[in-house]
């Protein structure tokens, strides 16, 4: 495109020297530069704080009646796009750098301070620095958040979780802490690596748990910085990983301080689709998809009541919804491409380890079969007393305290939260237990 430099003889028109690229598109389609204008001016009407007018985009299929006129701030740069996009009041988007946002729904003083969102959800005060990447089905849950180029896909981050800066941390769910001055913390440089050499990625690891992370009254995780964990693992409260660790096995006790072993420099053979841990592969697995199906209920039957009570609270709750049926589906399509993946390495190694083998043709014969199950109705069956109960002890603390939802769930009861916990940890329990039933061979636990 050539430049073009405004006449001089107006200074008050006088840019510098640039590309002409998008003013010259907006020059061409008058109807859609006055279409822009009318929706920048309709917005300011209605009190959105847009600090420079000309300097932002709002694509047509945006619902200007989803994006609050109370307290909304909007910095030069930023790009609003797609039809499920909410804008709750008090968000503050590009101030750092600017913003593009795609069918996101951002509940209250959700703070985007520079970065790419897409199809994730964000609560009441998660924040987000400059250079930031979150791609779909991912969750940030009141007062989480990371500083700058933080990349995320696939991510559930509980209240108060907090990144450092140049981290990627994609496929994980993360719970732990009990406040803003008590969370779950991951350093900088940190690294979860969710793709293996033989191009899986059946490597979600679970951080915390969901029936006792949702209690927001367990101690916190701590992840070192210039380190990282090799999924699919899963870790225990309050446990401390030492700054530079590379974490390879799971850590399910608790409190703890753990140090990496360094790696002697040194070649070996590789071998190829011989996964030789496939049962523990399979079980993290499932462990995570029955936590999703836990937090799913929990969505369903507690947080649902909080959402009717926000400004679009609706479109919240369905906006979570959302990205959770995205994560357990994602899950399931991993474990299914894992599992046709087996033929192959049968045949390979049809004369090594015959439990191995064994394995691997359960895997692929009842594949199918498993992920029906979890795709159906299957959590509802389970906990249904402790649910009930614990539903007429939390409508009861509600009604003494404010309806702010961090606030009502820290104000529970001991025994309030060990009825809540034993509720979601009878749903993973029953899942789990149902699975193997149709995978015998891969429970060990």
């Amino acid at each position: 495109m050539p430049k073009r430099t405004p006449p001089a003889d107006n200074a008050s028109e006088f840019r510098p020297e640039y590309d002409a690229s998008a003013e010259d598109m907006l020059a061409a389609q008058p109807g859609a530069r006055s279409s822009l204008e009318e929706k920048v001016t309709r917005l300011v009407q209605r009190g959105v704080n847009i600090i420079n007018p000309s300097m932002i985009y709002i694509d047509d299929d945006v619902n200007l009646d989803k994006i609050s006129g109370s307290e909304v701030t909007i910095y030069p740069g930023c790009r609003i796009h797609g039809s499920k996009t909410v804008i709750s009041a008090g968000v503050t988007l590009g101030y750092e750098a600017p913003v593009v946002l795609e069918n996101c729904q951002l509940g209250p003083k959700v703070d985007l301070r520079g970065g790419y969102f897409k199809e994730s959800v964000f609560l009441e005060k998660a924040n987000m620095g400059l250079g930031a990447q979150v791609r779909e089905a991912c969750i940030l849950e009141e007062e989480a958040g990371g500083a700058h180029c933080v990349g995320l896909k696939q991510t559930i981050l509980f209240p108060f979780v907090t990144l450092g800066s140049l981290i990627n941390f994609c496929d994980c769910l993360m719970a732990g802490g009990t406040s803003r001055k008590d969370h779950s913390e991951v350093g900088s440089s940190y690294i979860h690596f969710n793709f293996t050499p033989d191009a899986d990625k059946t490597t979600a690891s679970l951080i915390g748990d969901v029936p006792r992370g949702v209690m927001l009254n367990q101690p916190p995780i701590f992840l070192g910085g210039q380190g990282g964990m090799v999924g699919p693992l899963t870790l225990g409260y309050g446990n401390v990983v030492a700054a530079g660790t590379i974490l390879r096995q799971d850590v399910n006790t608790e409190n703890r301080l753990i140090f990496g072993k360094e790696l002697r420099s040194n070649t070996a053979p590789f071998t190829p689709k011989l996964y030789s841990n496939l049962q523990r592969i399979v079980q993290n697995n499932i462990r995570y998809l029955a936590n999703l199906l836990a937090l799913e209920q929990w969505y369903i039957h507690v947080r649902q009541s909080f959402f009717d009570l926000e400004e679009f609270g609706s479109e919240l709750y369905e906006g979570a919804r959302e990205k959770l049926t995205m994560a357990k589906k994602e899950r399931g399509k991993r474990l299914l491409t894992l599992a046709e993946k087996l033929s192959e390495s049968v045949q390979k190694y049809a004369e090594g380890d015959p439990e191995s083998v064994a394995l691997k043709i359960q895997l692929q014969e009842k594949v199918v079969q498993v992920l029906e199950v979890l795709n159906g109705p299957l959590a509802q069956q389970f906990g249904e007393w402790p649910r009930d109960r614990f539903s007429e002890m939390l409508i009861q603390v509600m009604a003494e305290s404010e309806d702010k939802y961090l606030a009502v769930i820290q104000a529970l009861p001991a025994e309030a939260t060990q009825i809540g916990t034993q509720w979601l940890q009878e749903i993973v329990d029953g899942v789990m237990k149902k699975v193997w039933e149709m995978l015998p061979a891969f429970n060990n636990v």
